[in-house]
């Protein structure tokens, strides 16, 4: 049954949808307008103290970290309907279907272009293989994206104590088990995730991550902090409430096994 809460958390996600294009929009237009500037005057960028390409790299950062974030919105947003639609509703997804390799080669080669940008940042990635009975997902490095295989080959920098040996871990992950954290000097760029919504998050004091239910969000609050209650985290038969830092916090990537 659909309640009050479910088009409650649609209707946010909407809102943060439409505020994140309008964002993007602005940007493009500043693009546009750098753009024209060195059209027509190019020797602009020779002369001391110009900023004009440092400035367009900036807006070209942003304007991906946006898109990013679109990306995480919209696939939850979809995740969030298809709870809702009833079975059987086949007519729409068939005419959806029929771009469905044209919509994949697209997101393939969006991811691509991300992958190669993440060396030397922290991601989250699952570790485990797609037929494991359950999905374990750590804070690790990227060190390198090899584009022919598309595989990423990360480094967990502090296994856990039940880890064989005591040194660092490296994987080789296909690209799929990789999702990047929000960028920690940016917060008004990061989705934002209303309450009630399911999200992937570190746990506290750990480099793994969890899934969790938001309690309050981290745009209404002073710290750029969310609360979270982890599934599986009882004490004294209730969830405690924690507070995770909203870079360390993603979309619930969907089929999560827990």
């Amino acid at each position: 049954m659909m309640s009050s809460s479910d088009i409650t958390g649609i209707l946010d996600n909407s809102k943060e949808l439409d505020r994140l294009r309008k964002e993007q929009e602005d940007i493009l237009l500043e693009i546009n307008r750098l753009h024209k500037k060195l059209q027509t005057a190019p020797e602009v960028v020779e002369k001391p103290g110009d900023n004009s390409l440092a400035r367009l790299k900036i807006l070209y950062t942003q304007a991906k970290d946006l898109s990013d974030s679109e990306a995480q919105i919209s696939s939850l947003l979809i995740n969030q309907l298809d709870t809702l639609l009833p079975s059987g509703q086949g007519q729409p997804r068939r005419r959806i279907e029929g771009n469905e390799q044209k919509r994949k080669r697209v997101k393939t080669e969006s991811d691509i272009s991300r992958m190669s940008n993440l060396k030397g940042e922290q991601v989250a990635a699952r570790v485990t293989p797609r037929n494991a009975d359950k999905d374990e997902w750590f804070v690790v490095k990227v060190i390198h994206f090899d584009k022919e295989s598309k595989e990423v080959e990360v480094l967990d920098e502090e296994p856990g104590d039940d880890e064989e040996g005591s040194g660092q871990r490296q994987y080789k992950l296909p690209m799929g088990n990789i999702i990047p954290f929000p960028k920690s000097n940016d917060p008004s760029g990061a989705p934002d995730f209303p309450p009630g919504s399911h999200v992937l998050a570190v746990y506290p004091g750990t480099t793994a991550l969890y899934k969790a239910t938001v309690v309050h969000g981290h745009r209404k609050r002073k710290t750029d902090d969310y609360v979270l209650e982890f599934d599986d985290d009882e004490e004294d038969g209730s969830l405690p409430q924690r507070t995770v830092p909203f870079h360390k916090v993603v979309a619930l990537p969907e089929g999560h096994r827990q």
